[in-house]
């Protein structure tokens, strides 16, 4: 998108108020389908530097994901956490992902996450 949807931007304030880490969202980017979870960035940072602290080679990464410096005006990024990019029948990773999507490059966008099937 040339200039952001104010409502996806609303709903990302929303979740960066810190109210909940709830909220289902689908979006379309770069040709790629991510459904998940939304969390508000510090939490998302929280939990990257975590998983790269825990990792014998990415540790030294952490702590760039461990600072958070406040960001003035709406939130230009949308960070998913339990998040996979749907490839098919499949969602990759199985697990969850956390993905960090700029709000700019969403092309479309739905409430709630699409479930899949590996059968």
């Amino acid at each position: 998108m040339s200039k952001p949807d104010e409502l996806l931007v609303d709903v990302a304030a929303l979740v960066e108020s810190g109210r909940s880490n709830q909220m289902s969202l689908t979006v379309v980017t770069g040709g790629a389908v991510i459904t998940g979870r939304l969390a508000p960035e510090a939490v998302w940072r929280q939990r990257v530097s975590e998983v790269l602290t825990d990792s014998a080679r990415l540790g030294e990464f952490a702590a760039i994901f461990g600072t958070t410096t406040p960001q003035e005006g709406p939130p230009t990024h949308l960070h998913f956490h339990v998040a996979r990019i749907l490839q098919g029948t499949v969602g990759i990773p199985e697990t969850g992902g956390m993905y960090r999507v700029s709000i700019a490059d969403v092309s479309a966008w739905t409430m709630g996450d699409f479930s899949y099937s590996d059968h």
